[in-house]
């Protein structure tokens, strides 16, 4: 793996959008979201644990974005492969897998639609802001 590509600024402000993008996605569909996870907020845990968990997934994703894009643009990141490759991991991977889980979890298709659509704008996020960064600076010499 060449972490040459890798600008790591990009990575961490990635991260950061994509996270606050799902605090907001999440706020504005808590109750369907509730309803579709069967979930009852009276008898739930609060805990930091889960937002800390899916902010360094995040940043795990944004990493890993930025490898793909960087290797196949040949270390010259663009917001449009940004993007494009963004869609296509979430299509083959996230995507795929939420269906398959939900399915044998016994979870209901609302469910499916609303952590997909989130997970769908965190890659498109990531993807546009390391294809907006670009590539790393080279160092001074």
């Amino acid at each position: 793996m060449d972490f040459s590509v890798v600008n790591w600024l990009a990575v961490i402000v990635a991260a950061v959008l994509a996270w606050l993008f799902g605090a907001v996605w999440y706020m504005g569909l808590s109750k369907p979201w509730l309803k579709a996870a069967r979930l009852d907020p009276a008898t739930m845990k609060r805990s930091a644990v889960p937002f800390i968990v899916s902010f360094i997934a995040e940043l795990v994703m944004a990493l890993v974005l930025t490898l793909v894009v960087g290797a196949i643009t040949g270390g010259e990141p663009n917001p449009i492969a940004g993007l494009l490759f963004g869609f296509v991991l979430w299509l083959g991977f996230i995507a795929t897998t939420l269906t398959a889980n939900h399915r044998y979890q016994g979870f209901g298709w609302a469910l499916t639609l609303i952590d997909a659509g989130h997970w769908l704008g965190v890659m498109l996020i990531i993807g546009a802001v390391i294809g907006w960064f670009g590539a790393p600076a080279a160092p001074a010499g």
